[in-house]
């Protein structure tokens, strides 16, 4: 039997974990912004300096990581292969964000441009309109024209 296009293919058991999406991106903003602050790096130093010190300075039996620090490396090189995609990730979003925002702000702009090209419109429109109209001005320099006309004869 073939598959119909018009309907939707029945779903059997799943064997990929079900996620969020946005909740996922959301952890990995605050990760990549955790990552880029103070207290991690101060974090991350005092990891190190006790990992290095218990395994340099203490009880001989008790050293699980003896110099080269092999396990340590491992540790670290972990640390960072998940926080590079977790960054990468964040960083997508914002460049979501901004794009939808500049796209927003483009708009909003375009609007504006446009009311002020139709304002312009209406004040042109209201000077052409006010030219043919007498003005105060006008109306007192034409009286006084009148009376001097009449006070000569």
């Amino acid at each position: 039997m073939t598959d119909r296009l018009d309907l939707p293919r029945e779903t059997g058991p799943r064997l990929r974990p079900q996620y969020d999406p946005e909740t996922f991106g959301r952890m990995a903003e605050r990760f990549a912004r955790f990552l880029g602050t103070a207290r991690f790096l101060v974090y991350m130093t005092v990891f190190v300096t006790v990992w290095l010190g218990w395994n340099v300075l203490g009880p001989r039996g008790w050293r699980f990581d003896p110099y080269p620090f092999i396990f340590l490396t491992l540790m670290l090189s972990l640390q960072a292969s998940y926080a590079a995609p977790l960054i990468l990730l964040a960083q997508n979003r914002q460049d979501d964000r901004d794009r939808i925002q500049n796209e927003l702000d483009r708009a909003a702009a375009e609007r504006n441009q446009a009311e002020v090209e139709y304002l312009t419109r209406e004040i042109a429109g209201l000077r052409l309109a006010l030219g043919e109209v007498a003005t105060r001005d006008y109306i007192r320099s034409e009286f006084q024209r009148l009376q001097d006309e009449l006070q000569e004869s």
